[in-house]
């Protein structure tokens, strides 16, 4: 199946009826029930063929293109849109297609399950908690033009559609281009461009207000599977889309990718990373949100590939593990990275590890972050600022029963990435009176002598403001 070959007509009337047939993530939701959700979401089909058993056609479309599974009929909507095969006297999808957001669908090869045959080497996989992860991440402001690099099924360019008045998608693989094109078709999306090719090579002259990027990022030796592997050595593909993502942002654009990392025995994780944002120009914010062992990462992506339980999973297994221990990699890293082009002759690298639930999504907030790493590097003369708190801000003591003075105190987040800091008490001090009527050093100099002990100097303060407890008045 070429989506070229559909005609406009048939893509119509297909979304027409997946509309009517109430096929999208409410109607789903409601029709299943919480407890066959749950199960299919640990690949448990049961309780969902369960509750589709009726033939309406609701049920029919759940069966048909999300479960797998064959169906008897299928009305000509289906029939004639070439996403549906007959076997046996039955119909068959030849796709995954998944209702989205805001009425849109996701195209993409059928889900691979235990027991199916070994994934093909351009299999496009549908949209999933990565493509979740970076959508939540990518900045809400509206953008002339985006790129989305390594689209897959598309489903990048469906969140990018209201706030991006043009889009190009690109992929290696040229079957995710044509369904990642029939995804946008069935979305009633447009203003997007599909394009094949590797890295930024098919936008190799051009500029954009917005990056995204969920690469294929898989660190293994040599994988074959382009969705999540791109065949460089270890994390040189995220590496490389780093450094090239500057000379393709216009002044003032942001690029957002999904990447892994390894950590390397005898050499710090940040350094790597960082490495990578040395010498772009751009202000840089590093965040990694989860890291595993080198086992635990080897069976999450034999797992995706439906590998468990084939003949081949303990060579796999053991292929993989000796790979790492050849390049001393002790485990891998999981985050995100997001770029600035601020046109600062001194660009700033933020680089930290963060594992508490934060405020979703990031993208509604992510400036500020941006804005707030900026003003604590480049702000010059912070003792005649006036600072002021940010709002959701805590201050908590900690201590024993009857103490004249707490043991610790902490100033936490409630709201955006939910920090939490340990300070003293002139700082504490500082975060319940700093209102943005004077300047930082004067308040400084009284604290100290309300509260005695050494004065805080304002630089010493720079940490809390790139980390959003305080800002500029």
């Amino acid at each position: 199946m070429r989506v070229s070959d559909l005609r406009m007509g048939f893509v119509e009337r297909l979304r027409d009826h997946l509309l009517e047939s109430g096929y999208t993530i409410d109607g789903v939701r409601e029709r299943l029930g919480d407890t066959a959700a749950a199960a299919l979401s640990r690949e448990e089909l049961v309780p969902a063929l369960r509750a589709t058993t009726g033939g309406d056609p609701l049920a029919v479309l759940i069966r048909l293109f999300w479960l797998g599974a064959s169906v008897p009929e299928v009305p000509p909507a289906v029939r004639d849109s070439g996403l549906v095969s007959l076997v046996d006297g039955a119909y068959r999808s030849t796709v995954h297609l998944q209702p989205w957001e805001s009425d849109h669908y996701v195209v993409s090869d059928r889900k691979v399950r235990p027991g199916d045959p070994a994934l093909r080497t351009d299999h496009v996989v549908g949209a999933g908690g990565a493509s979740g992860n970076l959508a939540q991440l990518v900045t809400r402001r509206p953008v002339e033009s985006a790129l989305d690099l390594g689209t897959g099924c598309g489903v990048q360019a469906l969140h990018l559609a209201g706030r991006a008045s043009r889009t190009v998608a690109t992929d290696v693989n040229p079957r995710a281009v044509e369904l990642a094109e029939l995804s946008w078709r069935l979305s009633g999306v447009h203003g997007v461009e599909g394009r094949v090719g590797s890295m930024f090579s098919p936008v190799s002259d051009e500029r954009f207000d917005l990056v995204v990027s969920n690469p294929p990022f898989v660190i293994s030796p040599g994988g074959r599977l382009t969705y999540r592997e791109s065949g460089e050595e270890g994390d040189g593909f995220c590496r490389e889309l780093v450094r090239q993502a500057a000379r393709h942002l216009n002044p003032g654009g942001q690029a957002h990718f999904l990447a892994n990392w390894m950590h390397v025995n005898g050499d710090d994780w940040r350094d790597r990373v960082g490495g990578w944002l040395a010498e772009t120009g751009c202000d840089g914010w590093v965040v990694q949100r989860d890291v595993q062992d080198v086992a635990e990462y080897v069976e999450l992506w034999l797992r995706d590939a439906a590998e468990q339980g084939t003949a081949a999973y303990a060579e796999h297994y053991d292929r993989w593990l000796g790979w790492f221990e050849a390049q001393k990699v002790e485990a891998v890293g999981f985050g995100w990275i997001t770029m600035r082009n601020s046109g600062s002759l001194d660009p700033v690298v933020r680089i930290e590890q963060m594992t508490q639930q934060v405020e979703l999504p990031v993208g509604d907030y992510v400036d500020d972050v941006l804005d707030a790493i900026a003003v604590a590097h480049r702000t010059l003369d912070l003792d005649s600022a006036r600072l002021v708190l940010v709002d959701g801000v805590l201050d908590e003591r900690i201590g024993l029963p009857g103490a004249e003075d707490p043991s610790r105190i902490v100033l936490r987040q409630t709201r955006g990435l939910r920090r939490s800091a340990d300070v003293g008490t002139v700082e504490a001090a500082l975060a319940g009176v700093c209102d943005g009527e004077l300047a930082v050093g004067p308040l400084l100099n009284v604290i100290a002598e309300l509260v005695g002990g050494d004065r805080v100097h304002a630089d010493q303060l720079r940490p809390l403001i790139a980390e959003g407890y305080f800002t500029l008045a």
